[in-house]
């Protein structure tokens, strides 16, 4: 005769813990190397298109940092990778 056991497991106390939400962080707080590598960072990224017209990358870096000093534009750190990132604000 076959015995079998029944594991019971209490699906409550197995959920992932909430993931800490996104900062947003003034952008004037960054020193001027790491703006402009987040900037590069964010205008060089794969996928980023700027129609038929070639943009050089200090051009780039520009239009950014109008963007963020509008405030369309804004910078976020996500303390659980310890990584800032650049945002565009739904208006």
């Amino acid at each position: 005769m076959e015995t079998r056991k029944i594991i019971r497991l209490n699906l409550k106390t197995a959920t992932a813990p909430e993931p800490e939400p996104q900062l947003e962080i003034p952008w004037q707080s960054l020193s001027t190397p790491a703006l402009e590598g987040l900037i590069e960072e964010f205008v060089t990224r794969e996928g980023t298109e700027y129609g038929a017209m070639e943009v050089s990358l200090a051009r780039k870096v520009e239009q950014v940092k109008r963007q963020l000093a509008q405030g369309s534009v804004y910078v976020s750190f996500d303390p659980e990778s310890g990584t800032a990132s650049l945002h565009s604000r739904v208006q």
